[in-house]
């Protein structure tokens, strides 16, 4: 069974920098293309980023292209989402996520397994 933690989030002013990480606990931690959701009081439940099982596709949420960076250390069970030139507006409880689907996905309803979040709060 996938175990998802997340780790890594705090609070920065606008304009630095955070590195969320995600570990799995379980095995086969390659099997599972994983994710990274956010949300923030009164706002839905929003894609930030997604990558593929060995980590050769990635794909990004309009608002993370050319500031947020999705990778993955599948020797490590761990996955990574570097933010930088954070905005108030990323201000969020960051989830990690993983699905069983070959094919990279960005929706939410595709991802069964869940962490429990970290929070990223970002001041301006």
């Amino acid at each position: 069974q996938v175990q998802l933690v997340e780790s890594g989030g705090g609070l920065v002013q606008a304009g630095e920098s955070l590195r969320l990480s995600c570990t799995n606990s379980g095995r086969f931690f390659n099997a599972y293309q994983l994710a990274w959701f956010r949300q923030s009081p009164g706002k839905e439940r929003e894609f930030v980023a997604a990558i593929s099982r060995g980590g050769g596709s990635t794909e990004y949420a309009d608002s993370a292209k050319g500031r947020f960076a999705i990778s993955r250390d599948n020797a490590k069970n761990t996955m990574y989402l570097q933010m930088n030139s954070l905005k108030s507006e990323d201000t969020a409880l960051y989830y990690c996520a993983a699905s069983t689907l070959i094919v990279l996905t960005t929706s939410r309803e595709r991802y069964k397994y869940w962490g429990q979040g970290t929070q990223v709060t970002v001041s301006s």
